[in-house]
């Protein structure tokens, strides 16, 4: 049990299943305040009753429902401790828009939580907050990071959408700890490894046949053993414990792909991404 004295506000989204469901009952088992965001109006409340913790819906696809949210949490939270940006997926084997013309995966994976955070940007700073986005060794096998692409008009597949998601949340992690960190803010990027999820279980994914098999159950690490990087990086002290600004691997800094490194492309990602959301 957590010593009250650090009880953390904790928001983590993409807690209906998966690594989120099990961070927020690692988490909420320590003793701090999880706030569990999911898609699903019955797995998000069913895992919020399991716990006896606060919920809230949105949809990562529509902006709008990203704005709602985050006007329910800042109202409801003045500080918030933590934010882990868990949202995300492998979606569709041929290229679909989003209701406010974004690349689904994109949007879903990196420009909702990229529009959360900056909504939240006061609450988290109040409480020298720190945000963990959960990326994945995707950033090195499947992208094919294009700053002039970002919605995939020119190039798309499932897999090379996913990788370039998930660098650009590695390139916002590095930007954000680097804007913030003097003010108290910091954040972190992870890889939870290769985990027996539902994350690509949608219909028409190109990974759906691998992560949905019961061949997979016997080679798949547990959604706990996924969690434990997350659950880590969200009860320890960034810039104590650990240093920020970093990709984790089990608990350890590690190497990204070099791409995600690059301090002028994480700038130029963070203005583009600013101007993607003024007009939706």
């Amino acid at each position: 049990m957590t010593d009250s004295t650090d009880r953390r506000t904790i928001v983590i989204t993409g807690a209906s299943d998966g690594i989120g469901a099990a961070a927020a009952r690692e988490l909420a088992g320590h003793g701090h305040e999880v706030v569990v965001v999911g898609r699903s109006p019955e797995k998000t409340a069913a895992i919020a009753d399991e716990l006896g913790v606060e919920h809230h819906l949105a949809d990562f696809a529509d902006v709008g429902s990203v704005r709602r949210l985050a006007g329910e949490l800042g109202a409801q939270h003045p500080r918030i401790d933590v934010l882990a940006n868990n949202a995300g997926g492998i979606f569709a084997k041929h290229r679909e828009a989003t209701v406010d013309g974004h690349e689904l995966t994109f949007q879903v994976n990196y420009l909702a939580p990229f529009l959360l955070t900056q909504l939240l940007h006061e609450n988290l700073v109040a409480a020298h907050g720190t945000v963990i986005n959960t990326s994945s060794a995707a950033n090195k096998l499947f992208s094919r990071f294009d700053i002039d692409d970002l919605d995939a008009q020119r190039r798309y597949s499932p897999r090379r959408a996913y990788g370039n998601a998930k660098l650009a949340q590695i390139l916002f992690a590095k930007e954000l700890d680097r804007r913030y960190r003097d003010v108290g803010l910091t954040s972190t990027a992870f890889h939870p490894g290769v985990i027996a999820s539902s994350f690509s279980a949608a219909p028409g994914s190109a990974m759906r046949a691998v992560y949905a098999s019961r061949l997979a159950k016997l080679f798949l690490a547990p959604v706990e053993k996924g969690a434990d990087t997350l659950v880590f990086l969200a009860e320890k002290h960034p810039g104590i414990d650990y240093p920020t600004g970093e990709y984790f691997v089990d608990r350890k800094p590690a190497k990204p792909k070099r791409q995600a490194t690059d301090a002028g492309l994480a700038r130029d990602l963070w203005d583009r991404s600013v101007a993607m959301l003024a007009d939706v």
